[in-house]
């Protein structure tokens, strides 16, 4: 029996919401905004709140400052059952925030990394992971800690461990070829249909999943508003996303994630973990802020049950 069902690895950070902002002041400007709100931040630690919210023993491995906003999300952790004993305190950097300009029609951020900054696989406590059924992996950065993420992802599986790790965007803007090596080591790989794109070289998500299903057993395609796809073992099933009304899509993705994951740690179908990935992503942006709008395993199941019928498994490989 392990002490954890997931152990996650990555950022953490403030997310500082302003809703309604539609321009940037000019200087000397002051521009009067409906309202701003303050929230756990960064992939990792929403991620990890959605898995906890869903009933899921839940522990964060990463760095955090010694200032006010670092126990701010602390607290929030421990709020939701998440265990902190492997959170590193920096001594050099505060914790990372990012303001969230949320205009009518899209977004943009300022951010400062902070603490995040510090993250790295080399100082992972495998003590930590040896507790955990599961280990989710984010802040892959292409060639510069490639080799760290191949060498740890087969290390966990020497374990014993799942693990599961979204690739993220890449700020580089190389694409590096090294992650069909990565994907091969990984056991549930996310990715959404931009990077996928951009990865592979393909035009379609059906291009896109043929050339991904060559290098993962099981390949978790996001498409947005179109919703979803799973490849696992060679056997594709999708579906489409629930209706709901959008107030921010900040977390979405993490949420997403969160809900495919939990599916997955349940013994569920690939089809059901879709099912929940899209409801999580869905409650996810109905509500301002990453980590507001995310269910508890109660309020996924009504949530499913109740609009089930809106989606399909209609989708094809051209």
């Amino acid at each position: 029996m392990k002490l954890f069902d997931a152990i996650v690895i990555g950022d953490a950070n403030i997310d500082l919401v302003v809703a309604g902002c539609e321009k940037i002041p000019e200087p000397g400007q002051e521009v009067f905004v409906p309202s701003m709100t303050l929230h756990v931040g960064g992939g990792a630690a929403l991620f990890s709140l959605a898995l906890a919210k869903l009933g899921l023993k839940v522990a964060f491995n990463g760095v955090l400052g010694e200032d006010g906003f670092g126990q701010y999300v602390r607290d929030q952790f421990a709020h939701y059952g998440i265990d902190t004993r492997y959170i590193r305190t920096s001594n050099h950097n505060r914790t990372g925030i990012s303001i969230a300009i949320n205009p009518e029609k899209d977004r943009s951020f300022i951010t400062y990394a902070g603490t995040n900054s510090e993250l790295s696989l080399l100082e992972l406590d495998m003590n930590s992971v040896a507790l955990a059924r599961h280990v989710h992996l984010t802040g892959y950065r292409g060639r510069e800690n490639h080799a760290d993420y191949v060498g740890i992802a087969r290390k966990l599986k020497s374990l014993g461990l799942t693990t599961s790790l979204d690739v993220g965007w890449d700020d580089t803007g190389e694409w590096y070829e090294g992650i069909f090596e990565l994907m091969k080591e990984v056991d549930v790989f996310f990715m959404n249909e931009v990077e996928a794109a951009n990865y592979t070289g393909h035009a379609t998500a059906e291009e896109c999943l043929r050339e991904l299903t060559r290098h993962s057993r099981h390949i978790v395609l996001k498409l947005g508003p179109k919703g979803a796809v799973a490849a696992v073992n060679g056997v594709t099933v999708y579906r489409s996303s629930f209706n709901v009304s959008v107030k921010d899509t900040t977390g979405a993705g993490d949420s997403f994630n969160a809900g495919y994951i939990y599916g997955f740690l349940s013994g569920a179908t690939p089809e059901q973990c879709l099912l929940y990935a899209n409801a999580c992503g869905a409650m996810s942006v109905s509500q301002l802020g990453g980590n507001t709008g995310t269910p508890n395993s109660s309020d996924l199941e009504r949530f499913v049950a109740d609009k089930a019928e809106q989606t399909t498994g209609n989708w094809k490989l051209a």
